[in-house]
């Protein structure tokens, strides 16, 4: 097996397929989820649903199909989007009066809907949610991360003015940073978005963006304020309680399966996957040791801890195959499971049982009526300790003494030669598109996001940048910089 250190992309394709979480697809770009894999999707869909509950937004779907014409409606919209369009022409043999695009995003389909739904001030807010497939043929593709074909929930909500629409695009963003958090063990950062590098058409885009173990980073969500763009495109109005027609205020916000390579790149090693135990497809997996003869009773006495765990809501696996026990301590831990459970004949007569965490190194011997409270506590454990090591490992690739671009570039190379990652590097910017294209030209670096202010307060703030790292004119925000997946 080729090492993180070795080929991080390489790795990377490499884990994924020995956990059987995916195949390729016979299109170009496009992937198969297999059941360990969109089982991972699930969890994350579980955990969103519960929250979408507590905000009051319930779930629809719309048709992936979109005339061309109500692309045109919006010409930011259309020219983000356009290069990356997929068109249907044809159909039942007859060439179509209009092409239609396969989705690439719904704001227009919703747009166009939300137009006959929303009438009076009454109506609003109208906030849903969507779970779909979309469509972005893209050039270079890596499972999970950047398909032509992907999965994603989509938010789209209209409001009443803008304070109320800028409330739901902040909370929505918070939902997202608890939950990459809480559930994926992913730490982020938030922010907004420079304008080169928002959703199209959008007013304002705010991130979460996340650092991989190879140092690069990855967008792991975003939320947006359209402003009254889309509902101006798409004849969004309302009669409000002055008796006026006026625009709605709308928002957009999405997470896609990109989380699931993000979990991926941030967690696992060089024995295979490693999987936070909020979802992993098997929390716990027992596996019989000793001769197959013997093995009876340890079957007996495992179906019974099964059913205690299964009890309580832990996802169980009894591997009674004919495989070795060596065999099979190697396969889960490719495959990721967040605790093994080892039984022979000789822990029958010790009451115990053997047990080790996928994230440690030594085995740990439990008693059998001491197993569901050492189980519960050590899944819990390992989520936390999986969060806490990827934050230690953010803060020691974090570099905020850069002030040129000089300096970026001399800390690059010093990096390569030393055989170490360059980061993320916290730098001073001047607003303009023209700097941030010179970084990416000469780096490879890209803006990720402008952090909120609460960074720069409190014991371990960050220093506000007051210069331009390219043209050393005065800093008009403070950004981090990456190269990005």
């Amino acid at each position: 097996m080729v090492t993180r250190k070795e080929d991080f992309s390489k790795w990377y394709l490499q884990t994924i397929q020995q956990a059987d979480l995916m195949d390729y697809s016979p299109v170009r770009g496009c992937m198969i989820f297999k059941p360990n894999g969109y089982e991972i999707w699930e969890h994350i869909q579980d955990y969103f649903n519960s929250r979408l509950k507590e905000e009051g937004i319930r779930n629809a779907y719309f048709p992936m199909l979109i005339p061309e014409s109500f692309f045109s409606r919006e010409k930011e919209h259309i020219e983000g989007f356009s290069p990356e369009l997929p068109w249907v022409t044809e159909a039942a043999g007859e060439i179509l009066e209009e092409r239609l695009a396969l989705r690439p995003t719904s704001e227009t389909m919703i747009g166009d809907a939300f137009s006959n739904w929303i009438n009076s001030y009454r109506d609003l807010p109208y906030e849903i949610n969507q779970w779909a497939n979309v469509f972005r043929w893209e050039k270079r593709t890596l499972p999970f991360l950047r398909t032509s074909e992907f999965l994603w929930q989509e938010g789209h909500t209209a409001h009443i003015d803008e304070k109320s629409a800028r409330e739901r695009t902040m909370k929505m963003l918070g939902i997202y940073v608890e939950m990459i958090e809480e559930l994926l063990a992913v730490p982020v950062f938030q922010g907004e978005k420079t304008p080169s590098e928002r959703f199209a058409g959008a007013e304002q885009t705010y991130s979460v963006e996340s650092m991989m173990q190879d140092g690069k980073a990855v967008q792991t969500g975003t939320s947006h304020y359209m402003g009254t763009k889309f509902a101006e495109a798409f004849n969004i109005k309302f009669l409000n309680q002055d008796n006026e027609h006026v625009y709605a205020h709308t928002t957009s916000w999405g997470v896609s399966t990109r989380l699931i390579g993000s979990m991926i790149m941030v967690h696992s090693d060089d024995k295979g996957l490693v999987l936070p135990p909020a979802v992993a497809p098997q929390q716990v997996v027992f596996i019989p040791v000793g001769p197959k003869k013997k093995l009876a009773d340890v079957l007996v006495k495992i179906e019974e801890l099964d059913r205690a765990l299964k009890g309580i809501g832990i996802r169980t696996y009894i591997d009674d195959s004919d495989n070795s026990a060596g065999y099979k301590f190697n396969e889960w831990e490719l495959r990721g499971a967040a605790i093994r459970i080892e039984i022979g004949p000789r822990d029958i007569e010790k009451d115990q049982v053997i047990i080790k965490a996928r994230d440690e190194d030594e085995k740990i011997e439990v008693k059998f009526d001491e197993l569901i409270e050492y189980v519960e506590l050590e899944l819990e454990k390992m989520q936390k300790r999986l969060l806490d090591k990827a934050r230690q490992r953010n803060i020691e690739n974090i570099y905020t003494n850069i002030e040129t671009l000089d300096d970026l570039v001399a800390h690059i190379e010093n990096k390569r030669q030393a055989g170490e990652l360059p980061g993320w590097i916290l730098a001073g910017w001047d607003g303009s598109e023209e700097s941030e294209a010179k970084i990416k030209e000469i780096t490879g670096f890209t803006t990720r996001n402008i952090p909120f202010d609460s960074y720069f307060e409190g014991e371990n703030a960050l220093p506000h940048k007051s210069k331009c790292i390219v043209t050393g004119k005065p800093a008009v925000a403070t950004v981090w910089l990456a190269r990005a997946y």
